[in-house]
């Protein structure tokens, strides 16, 4: 760029550098040489100290100090900026590192003053990222993942795959470390090696290399802190899941994975949900954890026959069930008030009604269009009972009362054959009733009594043996004895 031939007027945006005074590039020096006034970010940069001495220097320090957020700070600024470029003299600004590498100020200021009709120019810089991986002694390419610590900060989980090696940058303070920390260990475990890297590229340029739980403990932090964040390991990321079923699929993968189908699916599925019931039924968590696994992959699996179809994606799955939690939670994601759970329970029945409206024709559009048939019949009663009661309905209450179960159990022997079956029925769903009005599970009470009494039978087959193996073999009968006369 020939800045000899720009215009004064306007915007320009203008790069620092890392921190080394030797890496602000020429056209910077050159630039700031002929310019009298220069707005910083802040003031608070290495090289800073080192800019050509005619300058008159004016920073946004004190906004930081002034207002309650980065949002309200990182506005002021833009607002300022902008409103100097509309000048004839216009206004050079300057942040550390490159103009549009983790700033959030640069890359607002270019779109609103091109939408303005502004002249706005960028004179680039070293980012922070060279030095910093050159620190590292790594080469981000093909996967590293660059993430900000702030947005980070304010996440349950880090959002990136925990299989991919992660910069955070911007790690300037033990609170947000703290809070970075905390988020990462949702998905890495407390020991997980990582590197902590201070003022790259410049004379005190020191890389940390310790624990995740340890990363606030640093009395290095600061303004100029990043945090490298190791793989951890190959297959603990959703993606890499998604690529061993896609392999399994694909024309010289496995023969029996390639030959399934939706229907052919159908029986493994229903397994590995029964067989995820019984782990959470026996609170085994190392089984669930399996089970889980085995689950996940029957998901998988069927996502996978749908792309190769046409039919969608794991991607639109996750989009189309991401919405719709958020769109029936907005007393989490938005501004609505709720009282309770009983406050979410009814918001949630409202917006699922206006679903149902705007499906119109579709299938699910009414209350109990989304109750699988294909659910066990105690199973489905209670989600039938459970929906209908959130319509306040109470007409299935009259099955519930000890009174009506009783007095169908009691025809249920005198009643002719054909009608047993019927008499029955309503008995399960006065029972079903009933456990949903004490507020049990029916069905997980009653896999739990089987559970005991198959406990209870095979101790007593076991007793009975050992009581067999105390008294010794039983005399021969003389079916036996006949035998061995043979």
């Amino acid at each position: 760029m020939d800045l000899q031939k720009q215009e004064k007027g306007g915007i320009t945006l203008l790069g620092l550098g890392p921190g080394d005074p030797d890496a602000l590039t020429i056209a910077a020096w050159n630039w700031l040489e002929r310019i009298q006034v220069l707005f910083l970010r802040t003031i608070q940069h290495p090289t800073v100290d080192s800019l050509p001495k005619h300058l008159k220097l004016k920073s946004f320090d004190e906004v930081y100090e002034q207002c309650g957020d980065f949002e309200t700070v990182y506005a002021t600024i833009i607002e300022e900026i902008l409103s100097l470029g509309e000048h004839p003299e216009g206004v050079t600004y300057a942040v550390p590192g490159h103009p549009f590498v983790a700033e959030a100020t640069c890359p607002q200021i270019y779109v609103q003053a091109k939408a303005k009709g502004i002249p706005v120019r960028v004179i680039e810089g070293l980012s922070f990222l060279e030095p910093t991986f050159f620190a590292l002694g790594i080469d981000p390419l093909p996967s590293l993942v660059i993430a900000d610590a702030l947005e980070i900060s304010l996440r349950q989980t880090p959002g990136f795959s925990p299989s991919t090696p992660a910069l955070v940058a911007q790690i300037y303070s033990r609170q947000v470390a703290s809070d970075v920390k905390l988020t990462l260990m949702a998905a890495y475990p407390d020991e997980h090696p990582v590197k902590l890297v201070h003022n790259a590229g410049t004379f005190d340029e020191k890389v940390e290399s310790l624990p995740l739980y340890a990363i606030d403990q640093s009395p290095h932090l600061g303004l100029l802190s990043s945090l490298y964040v190791s793989p951890h390991t190959e297959q603990a990321s959703f993606e890499s899941f998604q690529e061993i079923i896609a392999r399994l699929r694909a024309p010289n993968g496995c023969p029996w994975d390639r030959e399934q189908t939706h229907m052919s699916l159908r029986p493994f599925l229903l397994q590995e949900t029964y067989e995820t019931l019984e782990a959470l039924d026996r609170e085994d968590m190392d089984d669930l954890q399996e089970e889980l696994g085995d689950l996940l992959l029957q998901i998988l699996l069927h996502a996978q026959i749908a792309t190769e179809a046409g039919d969608f994606n794991i991607h639109h799955v996750l989009d189309g069930i991401g919405k719709k939690l958020i769109r029936r939670h907005p007393h989490v994601f938005s501004d609505w008030s709720v009282d309770g759970v009983s406050g979410v329970i009814h918001n949630r029945e409202a917006i699922k009604a206006q679903e149902r409206r705007e499906n119109g024709s579709k299938t699910k559009n009414g209350i109990l269009d989304g109750v699988p048939i294909a659910l066990p019949a105690l199973a489905q009663a209670q989600e039938i009972i459970e929906r209908v009661k959130r319509t306040a309905d109470h007409q299935l209450d009259h099955y519930g009362q000890i009174t009506t179960i009783t007095d169908f159990t009691m025809r249920l022997d005198g009643a002719e054959k054909s009608e047993r079956n019927e008499i029955l029925g309503q008995i399960l769903l006065g029972i079903a009733v009933k456990a949903h009005q004490l507020d049990i599970e029916a069905e997980s009470a009653l896999r739990e009594a089987l559970s005991r009494f198959r406990d209870h039978f095979h101790n007593q087959k076991t007793s009975d043996s050992d009581e067999t193996q105390k008294l010794g073999n039983p005399p021969p009968s003389g079916n036996d004895l006949n035998k061995g006369a043979r």
